[in-house]
């Protein structure tokens, strides 16, 4: 039997499911949860401890045909500056809720385009994080880059406040497929850019690619790849497109005719796997790259590789905060979203009360599960151990669910003392793996191709 065919047996073509960013997943976060819940856990972060921080900028000069985000389009910098008027009052009401000590060990600023900002709103919006939550002395500052909305002073601007590590859109450079996605951007801009963030200094660069997108070939994609592989990054992301036009209304400007199928998809993953991998990447989780030097990478080998999201991190943070209309923190007891809306975040952020409108409070067996969907996702194994040592015995309740697993993908699972690893062949079902831990899966939520 040849690979495609045990995917196709296994039922990776045709299933559809989370990419478990969270667990629980986000359609099951409900309005029960909200500002309440919002405010006790900002009171019940640890004192002097060290918080991760998402400001969500949700504007874009242009609006990509293929995301899914909440974003909003504008050619002017007047609603953008009202925007961080906000953040800087909704900043300021999570500052007072928080206990003594806490400090920011990371930061990151995502959209939308952050990069729509103006060198002086750059400054402003960095302060007024800064007066909110000190940073800790080992702050990390990353921040998503549009090379087509940025120049040297918007670059120095950021440097100068900290950013270490930028993450730059790049999801295709072949013309055919830029213009089905409405995203025009060619690969000697993107270069310009990244030897602009190297010259100022910039340590860490990360490239987002995304396949399974129209028109679409192993061809086109590979040449792609080779072009960002020149770039030198440290980190690559390789997401698989998401169609979700039910959420993402743009995204039915899009041809469905001219997208890969199922196995198609697959295959466009394979061959960027495997010429990451040929270059010396590691292959991290089921569709991130590291150089061995990267932290991403020797987070990965000592175990702590985690998952947010923003993705695979390497963030011990115990709590993150997110700021801005529709942003996910995640507290120690459970989830919060704020209004996805920017007008309706912007209303409640003005009226001085919180901006979050749902969310999800953990029970004992979301944190159990959600832990071993999160060991599964980073490190393609589950361990019964350690998930006793943190657990107890409730741990025990999984058993009967791991033996479904190992019975079910016998191909690609292999048994262990404590637990199964999936082995590297197997990785594309990773998902699938997960999800026999979802006790939620099936009731709400409409999700994307697994392939």
């Amino acid at each position: 039997m040849n690979q495609i065919e045990r995917m196709r047996r296994l039922g990776l073509f045709d299933a559809r499911l989370p990419r478990y960013t969270s667990y629980p997943t986000a359609p099951h976060f409900t309005a029960e949860t909200g500002g309440d819940f919002h405010r006790h856990c900002l009171s019940r972060v640890a004192p002097d401890s060290e918080v991760s921080v998402y400001l969500h900028i949700p504007f874009c000069e242009r609006l990509c045909w293929f995301c899914a985000c909440h974003t909003r389009g504008t050619k002017t910098l007047a609603p953008v500056e009202a925007y961080v008027e906000m953040l800087e009052r909704e900043l300021a009401w999570a500052a007072r809720l928080l206990p003594a000590g806490v400090r920011m060990g990371r930061l990151h600023w995502g959209g939308g385009t952050p990069t729509i900002l103006s060198p002086a709103l750059i400054r402003r919006l960095a302060a007024a994080v800064r007066e909110a939550i000190p940073p800790a002395a080992n702050f990390e500052f990353s921040v998503e880059i549009d090379p087509t909305l940025v120049d040297d002073a918007k670059i120095a601007a950021l440097a100068a406040e900290g950013m270490c590590r930028a993450s730059i859109g790049v999801q295709d450079f072949h013309p055919q497929v830029q213009a089905a996605i409405g995203r025009e951007q060619s690969f000697d801009t993107t270069r310009e850019c990244v030897a602009a963030l190297r010259a100022a200094g910039i340590r860490s660069l990360n490239v987002d690619l995304v396949y399974g997108l129209p028109h679409q070939t192993r061809g086109r994609l590979a040449e792609t790849l080779r072009q960002v592989l020149s770039l030198a990054p440290d980190r690559i992301a390789l997401f698989g497109y998401a169609h979700v036009p039910w959420m993402a209304k743009r995204q039915r400007l899009i041809d469905e005719a001219a997208l890969p199928g199922d196995e198609a998809r697959w295959a466009l993953a394979e061959t960027a796997a495997a010429l990451f991998s040929d270059a010396g990447y590691r292959r991290l989780g089921i569709d991130h790259f590291a150089l061995p030097g990267d932290s991403l990478s020797r987070a990965a080998e000592r175990g702590g590789l985690r998952r947010n999201f923003q993705g695979y991190t390497d963030d011990r943070c115990q709590a993150l905060m997110g700021f801005g209309a529709s942003a996910i923190s995640r507290f120690a007891d459970g989830y919060v979203q704020n209004a996805p809306a920017t007008a309706a975040w912007h209303q409640r952020v003005a009226a001085d009360l919180s901006a979050a409108v749902r969310g999800h409070r953990f029970s004992e067996e979301d944190r159990l599960r959600g832990r071993a969907i999160e060991m599964l996702m980073c490190d393609l194994r589950l361990d019964m151990d350690e998930l006793r040592a943190a657990f107890g015995p409730a741990a025990d309740r999984l058993l009967p669910l791991q033996a479904r697993v190992i019975a079910r993908f016998s191909d690609v699972v292999d048994p262990t003392a404590s637990g199964f690893v999936i082995r590297p062949e197997g990785r594309a079902l990773t998902r699938l793996v997960a999800a026999a831990f979802d006790a939620r899966l099936g009731a709400g939520g409409r999700f994307s191709q697994a392939s």
